[in-house]
């Protein structure tokens, strides 16, 4: 039997993310997959799976479990964080942007995420759960993919695929940064026109700040609401990824993930591909601005990110390990040799 994780504490909402279920909205069916999709192709990268082998999505904190039935390389992308391994009384820590060996046996504990408010903990291998349409992506609403459907809870057993062949470790020497360097770009539309002047003019002039209503489906913002021509109420039509909807209450929507595959609300802009892993990475209480740019610069925009993925995934490189004190061999030599004392007469 292969490796495999018996978790024992999972963080909140924890689910098995790949890179989505592609090719099934016209059935209704949502893309779902990593909120954050460039930390799943560097953890994935740094334990040598395919960029998009299943994985273990994390939001605000990870999980403990027990590496049972053989050994694994695990690597958490995508915040920073500290990882315990706790092996035969030894405790050793890590830190994200890296690949860890753990022994069989050992307890892994992973705490709170810094920077980001998820992050991806690929196993060499992958999680083996089954294919749903292609894909092992985990959808909360429509209950099925991931682990039957639903978050990991305590005391699930997570079986591991046959990890590929194992070099060294590797590590990120420079991770990217995680906070959004300035306003999240948008393409306005498909429904800017149904709201005023003053309405687009605030969505794009004023910061908004994400309420604690924020999921994988989306996320409510709080801030000036934006003012409408006539009504929030369109005929229902297809709404992609990254579409911010806006309800009667004139309040944006950003929404991500698992987002429905058809909505009525008038849909101002569209978040550029290239920016979702930042807005996925926003926590409740974050404040963020918009910017509207034309669909050239947006699809610049993602060559500049599929280059600087590209860039990482280049400079990934063996693990360095810090010297470490071996405190009974430090113990055992005799380092004061030759002291005198000060009363001894010359």
């Amino acid at each position: 039997m292969s490796a495999r994780l018996h978790v024992t504490q999972p963080g909140p909402q924890m689910t098995v993310q790949d890179r989505g279920r592609i090719g099934f909205q016209a059935f209704g069916v949502p893309v779902c997959g990593a909120l954050d999709m460039v930390a799943l192709r560097l953890a994935n990268a740094l334990v040598g799976n395919a960029a998009d082998a299943a994985a273990l999505e994390c939001r605000l904190a990870g999980p403990a479990f027990t590496v049972e039935g053989g050994p694994a390389r695990l690597a958490l992308a995508g915040a920073s964080a500290t990882i315990e391994v706790t092996a035969e009384g030894d405790t050793q820590r890590f830190s994200a942007w890296r690949a860890v060996d753990v022994p069989a046996g050992a307890r892994v504990r992973i705490g709170a995420l810094g920077g980001s408010g998820c992050a991806v903990l690929a196993v060499a291998g992958g999680i083996d759960v089954p294919q749903v349409l292609g894909s092992r992506a985990t959808d909360l609403k429509g209950g099925f993919g991931g682990l039957e459907g639903r978050p990991v809870a305590p005391g699930d057993v997570l079986p591991l695929g046959p990890a590929p062949a194992a070099g060294p470790p590797l590590e990120l020497p420079r991770p990217p940064a995680l906070p959004p360097e300035g306003p999240l770009r948008v393409v306005l539309g498909p429904q800017a026109d149904a709201f005023t002047e003053d309405g687009v003019a605030t969505f794009l002039g004023t910061p908004y700040r994400v309420s604690r209503e924020a999921d994988r489906m989306g996320m409510r913002l709080e801030g000036a609401p934006l003012a409408f021509r006539e009504s929030a109420d369109i005929v229902s039509d297809g709404i992609a990824g990254g579409s911010i909807q806006v309800p009667g209450s004139g309040l944006p929507i950003v929404l991500l993930a698992d987002h429905q595959t058809i909505g009525g609300y008038a849909k101002i802009a569209t978040l550029i591909s290239a920016d979702l892993p930042a807005a996925g990475r926003l926590l409740p209480g974050a404040e963020l601005r918009f910017a509207a740019v034309s669909v050239a610069e947006a699809e610049e925009a993602r060559r500049r990110l599929e280059t600087e993925i590209g860039r990482l995934l280049a400079s990934l490189t063996p693990v360095r390990e810090g010297a470490r004190v071996d405190e009974a061999a430090l113990f055992g030599e005799n380092l004061i040799s030759g002291v005198v004392s000060a009363f001894e007469s010359e």
